[in-house]
């Protein structure tokens, strides 16, 4: 359980590294990327896909699964969110 802790840490720290830069280059985006993630969209996306996976990831290998499950929910909504910009 130890090293998945850490792998899915490293990627939430990329995540917020990858928005950091983005405000470097554009103050403010970083905001609107972050923001964008409590849109109903992506809320829904993200949550279907940590629910379906979970439940499969908790059978197959127990909590491990299901922080994976986890994280790709977090990314399916962070894709969905970028993916969906308001005008």
């Amino acid at each position: 359980m130890g090293a998945t802790l850490i792998v899915v840490t490293v990627v939430v720290a990329a995540l917020v590294i990858r928005t950091a830069l983005a405000e470097l280059r554009e103050p403010g985006s970083g905001r609107r990327q972050w923001t964008s993630l409590a849109g109903p969209r992506a809320v829904s996306a993200g949550a279907l896909t940590a629910v379906i996976l979970g439940v499969l990831g908790w059978l197959h290998a127990g909590p491990e699964g299901a922080v994976w499950a986890g994280l790709a929910g977090v990314l399916v909504a962070f894709t969905v969110a970028q993916g969906h910009r308001p005008h």
